[in-house]
C-alpha cells in the first residue's frame, strides 16, 4: 500500500486528499498543509516510486494510469474514507479525473491545480523526445529538460528545483515505467473531454502556464460544473509559485459550497 498521511480534526470534518505529480511526492503541497488543516481533515499521499512509498513492494511491473488511480483507493478504503474534495496538481489532476470516472461517487469536488487536460503540440514533442530517448539518456537530463520547459522563467525556480530535487530520488527504471505512461495519456484526455462529469470542479492555473492553460480556458466556457482563477505571476507548478493566493481560492471554494463563508477574504 502507499504511503500516506492523516491530519484529522474529527469525523465531522470533511476530507481533502492532495495528490501530486509525476517526479514529485507528497512534499509538494507543504506550503498548503497549514491553512488547509484548519478547516479539513488532510490525507498526504506518495504515489509508487514517489517519496516514502518507493520501497513498498509495487513497483516491479509496469502499470497504467487506472492501476495508480486504484492505489489512492485502496488508501481511501484501508482508512475508512467514502467521499473527500481531492487537490491535485499536473499530472495528478489526471489520476484525480480518473477516479471520478472510476468512482465518481468517492470524489465531493475536484481542485486542479496546473491541470493537463489536453496536450499541445510542444508537449507532444516533449513526449515522443522523451520516449525515444527514455532507456538510453540519464533520466534527470530529461526530467530537468521537462521542468525547464514548463516552468522557464526565473520566478518559477522554486517550483523547478523543488519538482527537479525530488525526481532525483526515483531510480532510472521507475521512471521509464512513469514515462510509458504518456502513451495512455491522449486518448485518457479525450474521453474525460467527451464525459463531462458533474462534480463541482476549480481550475487553478497560473497565468504564465503557457502549455497548458489555454485548454482549460476552452474547457470551462463549456462547463456546467467548472470554474477558473488564474494567478498571475505564476507557471505551471501554481501551489508553489502563489500558495497564498492557491490556498485561499481553493478554500474559498469549497467552503462557497458548502455555505461556509470563514475564509473568503483575498490577500
Amino acid at each position: 500500500m502507499l504511503y500516506s498521511k492523516r491530519f484529522k480534526l474529527s469525523d465531522a470534518h470533511d476530507w481533502v486528499v492532495f495528490i501530486h505529480g509525476a517526479g514529485g511526492s507528497s512534499t509538494v503541497w507543504y506550503k498548503q498543509l497549514k491553512a488547509f488543516k484548519e478547516h479539513f481533515n488532510v490525507l498526504l499521499i506518495d504515489l509508487r516510486g514517489h517519496g516514502k512509498s518507493k520501497d513498498r513492494g509495487i513497483l516491479k511491473r509496469n502499470y497504467s494510469f487506472s492501476d495508480v488511480s486504484l492505489d489512492i483507493i485502496e488508501v481511501l478504503n484501508d482508512l475508512n474514507i467514502k467521499n473527500a474534495h481531492f487537490v491535485g496538481i499536473s499530472l495528478g489532476t489526471i489520476l484525480i479525473r480518473n477516479i471520478a470516472e472510476i468512482e465518481p461517487n468517492r470524489v465531493k469536488t475536484m481542485i486542479l491545480g496546473g491541470a493537463v487536460i489536453r496536450l499541445n503540440t510542444r508537449v507532444k514533442t516533449l513526449m515522443f523526445l522523451g520516449n525515444v530517448g527514455k532507456k538510453v539518456v540519464p533520466y534527470m537530463w530529461l526530467y530537468k529538460l521537462f521542468a525547464w520547459c514548463l516552468m522557464p522563467k526565473k520566478r518559477h525556480k522554486e517550483s523547478r528545483l523543488l519538482f527537479v530535487n525530488q525526481a532525483k530520488k526515483l531510480c532510472q527504471k521507475e521512471f521509464v515505467k512513469w514515462f510509458k505512461l504518456t502513451k495512455d495519456v491522449v486518448p485518457l484526455l479525450v474521453q474525460f473531454e467527451e464525459n463531462e462529469l458533474d462534480i463541482p470542479t476549480l481550475y487553478v492555473m497560473g497565468q504564465e502556464d503557457y502549455m497548458f492553460l489555454l485548454p482549460v480556458e476552452e474547457v470551462v466556457k463549456r462547463s456546467n460544473h467548472a470554474q477558473l482563477e488564474i494567478i498571475e505571476d505564476s507557471g505551471h507548478v501554481v501551489n508553489v509559485d502563489q500558495p497564498d493566493k492557491f490556498n485561499v481560492m481553493s478554500i474559498r471554494f469549497l467552503n462557497t459550497l458548502k455555505g461556509d463563508n470563514r475564509y473568503v477574504a483575498s490577500r
